[in-house]
């Protein structure tokens, strides 16, 4: 999730909640996030800052006095079918459901949330906007999505088990990749001998344009951190 709270650093978000305390929180976890975070306590003040800012995200309670989160997207939605809405409810009966799916809203999430469901919901809804990357150096990751090692923004070209090693290896970063999870997830049902092993590893060392695998000698390899 680092890459992905990094990127978030480039977007705006509106939080509209009327409980304090809940907007209190979640506009502290969400500073943390994004570059600029604007709270409104009902759906009247929430669409006047929508007006104003034309945030990149909206997350909104249901429930609230003067105007309600359902009318403050109805609202929206009628001029701009674009901005991301994710909404906070405390029921999941069928007629908010509803109207949630009819809105084009990109995520809900049920209360209480927690700082992990709220990333992960963000998640979701920036889904198409957001690179998913394991990053091993400045200049050097991994991008999920399309399966591609990038060094300095130019593909490095490897074989699909070669790409499979490297991100078990990132994904095992704070502890030795031992020889036996190797064996299971990249030998998968076939028989792993320890020469074939060496091979693998010194032919990807070749591929790479950065050393990041360390031996640990009788046990496995881990990730060389910089």
């Amino acid at each position: 999730m680092d890459e992905i709270a990094e990127q978030l650093k480039n977007y705006s978000v509106l939080c509209v909640e009327d409980e304090e305390g809940i907007r209190k929180r979640l506009v502290n976890t969400l500073k943390y996030y994004f570059k600029e975070v604007f709270e409104a306590s009902n759906g009247e003040e929430g669409y006047y800052l929508y007006y104003e800012n034309k945030p990149d995200l909206i997350i909104s309670d249901i429930e609230m006095p003067q105007k309600n989160g359902i009318q403050m997207v109805k609202d929206i939605r009628k001029e701009d079918s674009n901005t991301l809405i994710i909404m906070l409810t405390a029921y999941s009966n069928e007629e908010y459901l509803l109207d949630l799916i009819n809105m084009n809203i990109n995520h809900y999430l049920l209360k209480p949330v927690t700082s992990d469901n709220l990333l992960n919901g963000i998640n979701k809804a920036f889904s198409n906007k957001l690179v998913h990357k394991l990053s091993f150096t400045d200049e050097l990751y991994f991008n999920m999505d399309e399966r591609e090692l990038y060094f300095k923004n130019e593909i490095i070209s490897l074989r699909k088990r070669d790409k499979e090693f490297l991100v078990l290896l990132y994904e095992n970063k704070n502890r030795v990749l031992t020889y036996s999870i190797i064996e299971e997830y990249i030998w998968r049902d076939k028989s792993m001998s320890m020469s074939a092993l060496k091979t693998f590893i010194k032919e990807l060392r070749q591929r790479l344009p950065i050393d990041l695998i360390i031996n640990v000698p009788q046990e496995g390899y881990r990730l060389k951190t910089f």
